[in-house]
């Protein structure tokens, strides 16, 4: 066991380092936020010494070991546009965004589960091709698009709730719908397909053959064996829960932080942008590193298959 946690751990420390390195490379390439912050029209000399205020005219290796130092010390860097510590700017979005994607993967989970498991039951049923229809249209239709089609219709044609921004809890509901709906469609479809190979292994007709009831025999051996590639969906949703909500936050103006990384990728503010990055990274990596160990717990084959290195 601590070598299956061993291993684990350092895939994701590697993972979080490869990430922070990727972002903080293509940042650097992508353009100079003196420019931007400056403005073109500002003197060369006022451009130069912003640079060397942020350290920007050394080079790029420099500017990667100082960054590296920088977080081994808890210190994430300051905004370009205000000075502020970019972990604060961040950390007041957070509720913002939990706000919308905790309710999201709530939704998710209690009908996207559930469908695709009584769609796998009643196979070929009515119910089972209007579960896969509307799975297949969730699945397909950007999150963008649906935000905008219930936009659409819940507030321009009814008039029920409001289109965007932050001023209680009804300006919540479209995007969590929004976020909630593609999820529980792919839940759906991904629990439906679990189901079905599991209800057709020979040890589902071999307990259906010793008499033991259908339903005890799928509580018992087909809900726990469909578990384990439902398990990996779910912990990339809830490693998700904050790089998912970029494109609809920026749809119903929705103060959070995939709004913030928005506006600071277009501003170059680079100590916020690398914060949130960090931030979904290890919120994926941790997700993931739980994932393993439900496999495990799930699955103790797996757990011993550690010491092969798998």
């Amino acid at each position: 066991m601590l070598r299956f946690l061993l291993l684990r751990s350092g895939r994701a420390l590697l993972t979080v380092a490869l990430v922070v390195t990727f972002a903080f490379v293509v940042l650097r390439l992508s353009g100079d936020p003196a420019l931007l912050i400056m403005s073109v029209d500002a003197p060369p000399e006022a451009i130069a010494a912003f640079r060397r205020a942020w350290g920007l005219d050394d080079p790029i290796w420099q500017q990667y070991l100082r960054y590296f130092g920088a977080i081994a010390q808890g210190e994430l860097g300051q905004s370009m546009r205000d000075g502020r510590p970019a972990i604060e700017l961040v950390a007041e979005r957070i509720p913002a965004t939990l706000a919308l994607t905790l309710p999201a993967l709530l939704i998710k989970l209690g009908l996207g589960i559930p469908a695709g498991i009584y769609a796998a039951l009643h196979r070929d049923s009515a119910v089972d091709r209007l579960v896969m229809v509307a799975a297949v249209a969730g699945f397909t239709v950007p999150s963008f698009v649906l935000g905008l089609v219930l936009v659409l219709v819940f507030s321009v044609q009814l008039g029920w709730l409001p289109s965007g921004g932050q001023d209680g809890w009804l300006h919540a509901v479209l995007p969590t719908m929004t976020l909630g709906i593609g999820g529980a469609a792919v839940l759906a479809r991904f629990t439906r397909s679990a189901m079905l190979e599991v209800l057709g292994q020979p040890y589902m007709r071999t307990a259906s053959a010793k008499g033991l009831p259908w339903r005890r025999a799928v509580l018992s051996h087909a809900l726990p064996n469909a578990a384990i590639p439902t398990v990996t969906i779910v912990g990339f949703m809830v490693g998700s829960l904050i790089a998912g909500a970029v494109v609809v936050e920026s749809v119903f103006s929705w103060p959070g932080v995939g709004r913030l990384l928005v506006v600071a990728v277009s501003n170059r503010d680079l100590a916020v942008v690398q914060c949130i990055l960090l931030l979904v990274a290890v919120t994926m990596v941790t997700a993931n590193f739980v994932v393993d160990l439900m496999y495990g717990l799930l699955d103790p084959r797996l757990r011993s298959g550690a010491k092969g290195g798998h």
